[in-house]
This record gives C-alpha cells, structure tokens and sequence, in this order.
C-alpha cells in the first residue's frame, strides 16, 4: 500500500481527500490511499508519521504551513523563498526518517492568476497574512504587481481593514482573499471591505473553494467584478504534489537551516 494525506486542523473542509481519492479510483490505483490527519497540533506530525509506515507523503494546510519547517530534513527553493510549505515527501532508509518540504502554493496561484489579469492591473490588496498570503506575495512580485497587506491584527507594517477607504479601493483593482473567513462551515463570514466601493474594473480572486461562491465572490459578483475561487489552484497544486511524490529528482532540495526537532529515533519511538 502507497499511503498519502493531508495534515491540518480542521481539516472539515478539505479537498485533498477527495480529489486523490477519486484519482487513485478513475486510474484503478487499487494499492493507493489518502487519509485525513487532523492534528490538534504540529508536534503530532511525528505520531502520524512513525504511525503510518506506509506513508509516501503529505499536503499541509492551516495553521501548519509555517510551523512544519523545523521538522524538515530538506527544503526547496520556493518553499524557502515563502517561509511555508503545503507538500512532504517522506522517505526512509533503513532506520532513518527524512521529510523534504516543497510549495506548489506558487505554480498553483500563479497559473490560476495569470489567465485573470490583465496589463492594467498594477496594485493589489491581499486580505490576510498568514501561509497563504507568502505565495500570494512572491507571485505578485515576480509579476511586478505591488500589493498592501491587510490584518485584523494592529500593526505598523500592514493596512487594518479600517483603513480601507475609496482611494485605496479604486487603486487597488485586484483584491485577493487569503483568509479562511467564508469557509464551509461558516459560509456567512467575509472579509470587512467596503464592498460598496468594487466596480467593474475590479477582480476579486478567493482562496477559499468551499462553498464555491463565497460572501467576498458574490458581493464582488453583484457590482459586475470578476470573481474566481481557489478551486482551479487546488487542482494545479495538487497534480504537482503527485509529481514531486513520484518524480522526486525533478524538484530539487537544499539541507534545512532550520533545526530538526526530532530525530528519525524519536519519530520510531512514537509508533
């Protein structure tokens, strides 16, 4: 049995599962697998994996994007240039555990974003500051988009969503919500914009695929923007997922500067 999954809390509106599940079956993967682990938190990622010999390798979704780099052996790049990683690969010689960290956070945004746009677009809101919105960041600027950073939390580096005005509404055209807010169960939470401010000059793209329109997609909707949610950057992220689980030496990886919390004996310990 090849055994993959997807680590996070809660993990109630996850796509993973489904979509793996439903692959390794169109492609008669008789011997392949993917399970849920929630984990209440980050250092139980070494139960499910001293747990599960079978495990290959694993997404991470919130709050562990960040927090799971100390317990990586290797990195790539990307992930590096982020600071989170949302792809494992778990491989084990004889006794040893290693676990290598990679994001497709970045290809998934930014393909999903590209047919979006257009050359007009030259400033950006992203809603959130969390994992996601590393991704979100490195994309804009490769793209040469320049972007504020929105929080509800008080602080002199980023806007708080009271300071949101028509001025920056109308500069800012494309407006990104990386926040969970709007997830199932809670469809009817949205981000605190004044949505009166959005025109059809806007464009309104969504992290969150689950409900698939959500409060922030359908106001944006209701005054003529352009909305997309993250249901087509879920599909890129997760096909390259498989082809870093499978294809290994096609996406290379740098020893973790960071350090190692637990050793490959402590992992075994757990089991």
């Amino acid at each position: 049995m090849k055994l993959y999954g997807l680590i996070g809390f809660p993990l109630h509106h996850s796509f993973s599962k489904g979509y793996f599940t439903e692959k390794f079956k169109r492609e008669k993967m008789d011997d392949h697998a993917y399970l849920n682990f929630p984990i209440e938190n980050i250092e139980k990622v070494t139960d499910v994996i001293g747990k599960n010999i079978d495990l290959q390798g694993f997404n991470v979704t919130i709050p562990y994007k960040e927090k799971i780099i100390p317990f990586l052996s290797e990195i790539s790049n990307d992930a590096i240039a982020v600071g989170a990683v949302n792809t494992v690969r778990v491989a084990r010689q004889r006794n040893n555990i290693f676990m290598f960290g990679y994001n497709t956070d970045v290809d998934g945004f930014r393909e999903s974003l590209l047919g979006l746009i257009n050359p007009d677009i030259k400033h950006a809101l992203i809603l959130g500051t969390g994992g996601s919105s590393k991704a979100v960041i490195y994309v804009l600027r490769e793209l040469g988009i320049e972007y504020k950073l929105v929080s509800r939390k008080e602080n002199p580096e980023y806007l708080h969503y009271k300071d949101i005005d028509n001025i920056i509404m109308k500069t800012h055209r494309l407006i990104i919500n990386t926040t969970p807010l709007g997830t199932f169960p809670e469809i009817n939470t949205f981000p605190d914009i004044p949505y009166e401010c959005i025109s059809e000059y806007h464009i309104l793209f969504d992290l969150v695929y689950n409900p698939p329109e959500t409060v922030f997609l359908r106001e944006g909707k209701k005054r003529g923007a352009v909305i997309k949610n993250g249901l087509d950057m879920l599909y890129r992220q997760a096909e390259q997922s498989w082809k870093i689980w499978n294809n290994p030496e096609e996406y290379p990886t740098v020893k973790n500067k960071e350090k190692v919390k637990l050793s490959a004996t402590d992992i075994h310990r757990k089991k």
